[in-house]
């Protein structure tokens, strides 16, 4: 088959005419190797660059997924930029934790799908397909994260039927959960959950939304030393997104920039954070 679409220029039928809607499927069939989940390791642990905090916050009118820049390996710092939020069609996005290189593959691959899935159907999927498609990527990734390569990701977006911002997280087996308000994961999601469970209410406004989760984020880095905070000489700040009946939107660097700020000259009078009422 290789000889023959050489001499001919053209591509084999079955990759004009594919039978599935879905594009893990296709590169399943045709090209088992690409996916990350089917590569062979070497022997032993793996040491790589590991992403660290996501969270997520509904509001009324959507969603915001954010996360801090730092990746490390081991307890060094392997980078202090990372991106760790992608959109993942105009409505959605996914946040990585978990092993950087093979996240920022997975995610790659999950744009892709979603994208061939649209131009086969004439249609996009629900948010509740989108996350079931995850699920699947992420459950054929558990060798790899047997081998302590695992990608933990958290999925949130705008669900058109329901009209509501929506979040899902997941584990390394690709157990999907749908999370009510807000969510976290990654190694400073323990403390960024704790921060977000005392300053969460239902009627958020998108400005407060984004305000707690660089506060979350913040207490994150304050007890966990994979999490960054923002690194204002440095020009750094956390990743914020909102999805709305609108579509995906990054925060640019003046926003985050200004939120951080905020923040940040706030801990100098209050070092631990806003207080929440006792009762």
């Amino acid at each position: 088959m290789e000889a023959n679409t050489r001499s001919t220029g053209r591509l084999p039928a079955a990759f004009l005419t594919p039978g599935s809607s879905s594009f893990l499927d296709f590169l399943s069939d045709h090209s088992p190797e690409m996916l990350p989940g089917n590569r062979k390791l070497p022997e032993g642990v793996v040491e790589a660059p590991h992403g660290t905090t996501i969270v997520a916050v509904t509001f009324p009118g959507g969603v915001v997924l954010a996360g801090d820049r730092r990746a490390t390996m081991g307890n060094m710092i392997a980078q202090r930029d990372i991106e760790k939020v992608f959109p993942a069609d105009e409505y959605s996005a996914v946040g990585i934790a978990g092993t950087a290189g093979l996240a920022v593959e997975m995610v790659k691959l999950f744009q892709l799908e979603l994208e061939h899935f649209e131009k086969v159907e004439g249609a996009t999927l629900s948010l509740e397909g989108k996350a079931n498609r995850l699920s699947t990527m992420i459950r054929g990734n558990l060798g790899m994260a047997m081998q302590g390569l695992a990608v933990v990701p958290l999925f949130a977006g705008w669900d058109e039927g329901k009209e509501k911002g929506r979040i899902f997280s997941y584990d390394v087996t690709g157990g999907r959960s749908e999370e009510h308000g807000f969510a976290a994961t990654g190694s400073g999601s323990v403390f960024a959950r704790g921060s977000m469970k005392k300053l969460y209410r239902p009627d958020l406004t998108e400005e407060q939304a984004t305000t707690l989760v660089v506060q979350a984020l913040y207490d994150a880095a304050d007890d966990d030393s994979a999490t960054g905070g923002p690194d204002l000489y440095r020009r750094i700040y956390p990743i914020v997104t909102v999805i709305t009946d609108e579509g995906f939107r990054r925060l640019t660097e003046d926003e985050s920039s200004a939120l951080a700020r905020s923040v940040t000259d706030r801990r100098l009078e209050q070092p631990d954070g806003p207080r929440a009422a006792l009762l």
